[in-house]
């Protein structure tokens, strides 16, 4: 084969690859001007932007509201017992998932947030939002304030978890609706744990396991004395404060007391 033929092969073999190259160059490259389209098929579409004019409709609104009695693909949420906390049309007696610690522990960390601001972290009622409230209403800033319910008194502690997760979607008097903020689950995880403080309120010493009840109950009897001398030790240092500052402690006053009667003597 003549050198020249040869030569012009392999030349044309390498030309044949540049479309190649500077196809896949365009495909991975990042440019910041639209890439050149021939055949346009669907790629590029003519379009509205978001609350922009359509003189197409009467309203001259590009965004169409939702058609009445239309329900988006995967939120049918037929379940009533899951997602209204009903059964057979009557708030649930139970949940519609097993109430496990992972689900309690997922509960506090959603009840943190959202409810104990107002509700209090133990479920009385005495949360920061109600605790700023009660000052404002003394210095007489505010009055229309209405205190939370306390989940351990009047007729909260007998309302079926249902009837708490309804509250929490649709909200109850005052309380504002969350179903929009906590999703489902989250929800039930909230119920859950609202009910482990109601239980926690109302339980004795008797609710402990046998074998745990020695051990408890030190800790309380710890805790109490412990209590009672850091109150004592206040009374004492309140008490010292509004005398001359020079009154003496119990130790002192017997000590000066043996004194006085040892010099009598």
């Amino acid at each position: 084969m003549p050198k020249g033929i040869f030569y012009a092969a392999i030349l044309l073999t390498l030309l044949s690859w540049v479309p190649l190259a500077l196809a896949v160059r365009m495909r991975v490259e990042s440019r910041t001007t639209p890439r050149i389209h021939i055949f346009l098929d669907m790629d590029v579409q003519s379009h509205f932007k978001p609350q922009e004019t359509n003189p197409m409709f009467a309203d001259n609104r590009a965004m169409r509201p939702q058609v009445p009695g239309t329900i988006a693909l995967g939120e049918l949420k037929a379940d009533q017992h899951l997602y209204r906390g009903k059964i057979d049309g009557e708030f649930a007696d139970t949940f519609p998932m097993d109430v496990t610690m992972e689900l309690l522990e997922r509960g506090k960390q959603r009840y943190d947030i959202y409810c104990a601001v107002c509700h209090g972290a133990t479920g009385f009622g005495d949360g920061i939002i109600n605790k700023r409230a009660e000052l404002l209403a003394e210095s007489g800033a505010g009055s229309a304030w209405i205190t939370p319910s306390d989940y351990s008194s009047g007729d909260v502690p007998g309302r079926s978890v249902g009837h708490l997760y309804n509250t929490i979607t649709n909200g109850l008097r005052t309380m504002p609706a969350y179903g929009s903020q906590i999703p489902t689950e989250d929800r039930w995880a909230i119920v859950a744990y609202v009910k482990a403080l109601q239980r926690a309120g109302s339980g004795t010493i008797d609710d402990v396991p046998a074998d745990q009840r020695e051990a408890l109950s030190n800790q309380m009897a710890e805790a109490k004395a412990a209590a009672e001398k850091a109150a004592a030790e206040e009374a004492a240092e309140a008490a010292k404060e509004a005398g001359d500052g020079t009154e003496a402690t119990p130790t002192e006053t017997s000590a000066n007391e043996n004194e006085e009667q040892h010099s009598t003597n």
